[in-house]
């Protein structure tokens, strides 16, 4: 045979090939003893092969891997999703001057990336406003603690330790009503823009609130069923404070809101307390929201 030939007769054999070799040969033949060997250590697999072998196992049945995938724990300290985010964020509020653990604790536990556009969550622990549609914003992080610090100053809230009954104007989102969930008895959030009060009824699903309701409704005129309120806070600003808003306010309590400066656009923290005698303003610092409007708006 010539070297051509052995060089083609060795493997690895081409597809058309398998088959060819000896087909005639008697199965007997083909059969071979396995050689005997010496016993001995049994030499320890690489990685590879050990992977290998674990390919080849059988597959786990479909309801035993459902039940391993529910016993897995979600890792915390990674991505937006983490405890750490939000601790971070509520050290850099400590930092910008709030000083009120109970607030602080709560801006730490409320997942406020849930609450902001798909495009913009990047940014969702920064201190910065956010579109959140229909030409409404998030408000900062600052801002919220700020105001919600405030609130818990009041008569009533240093007296429980807690915001009480408390009433929202303007929900957005539906962040800052998560907020204020962690720290009253009960909170009443009102939305005069009906796609921002469905979506925000979404979003606070997850939250699951007992103590958090949602109304589509006028908001400058408050909410008198459940009148009055220990607390008030509003996240848009007018020309002055509606009557209906002080009416609504329980002897003790506290409104919090922006009120436009007279003969400006600039806008001020207004904080309002009501006594037995009547009621206190105090101006606080700039800030700046959305106007304060009248009306409901279906679509």
């Amino acid at each position: 045979m010539s070297g051509d030939a052995r060089r083609a007769s060795k493997f690895p054999l081409r597809l058309d090939e398998l088959g060819k070799r000896n087909p005639t040969a008697p199965a007997a033949k083909r059969a071979q003893k396995p050689t005997s060997v010496s016993r001995g250590p049994v030499p320890k697999l690489h990685a590879t092969a050990v992977a290998a072998r674990a390919m080849l196992r059988p597959q786990q049945l479909v309801e035993h891997a459902h039940v391993d995938a529910s016993r897995r724990v979600t890792p915390s300290g990674l991505g937006l999703d983490s405890v750490e985010m939000r601790r971070r964020m509520s050290q850099r509020l400590t930092q910008a001057g709030v000083g009120h653990k109970a607030v602080l604790n709560a801006m730490a536990t409320v997942p406020r990336h849930l609450f902001v556009d798909a495009a913009l969550v990047a940014q969702a622990y920064e201190d910065t406003s956010l579109p959140i549609g229909h030409g409404q914003t998030i408000s900062k992080p600052s801002v919220v603690a700020r105001m919600i610090e405030l609130l818990m100053g009041g008569a009533n809230a240093r007296r429980t330790l807690s915001l009480g009954q408390t009433l929202e104007i303007g929900t957005g989102c539906g962040y800052q009503a998560a907020v204020l969930s962690l720290l009253a008895r009960q909170v009443i959030s009102v939305e005069r823009l009906r796609p921002l009060h469905d979506r925000a009824r979404e979003l606070l699903a997850s939250l699951r609130s007992d103590n958090l309701r949602l109304v589509y409704g006028d908001g400058m005129r408050g909410h008198p069923p459940n009148a009055p309120y220990d607390s008030i806070i509003a996240a848009a600003g007018g020309d002055a404070l509606p009557t209906e808003w002080l009416d609504q306010l329980a002897v003790g309590g506290r409104l919090v809101s922006p009120v436009r400066q007279a003969g400006s656009e600039r806008q001020l923290l207004m904080v309002v307390d009501r006594t037995e005698q009547g009621f206190e303003h105090n101006a606080c610092e700039a800030v700046h929201f959305v106007p304060l409007k009248s009306g409901l708006v279906a679509g």
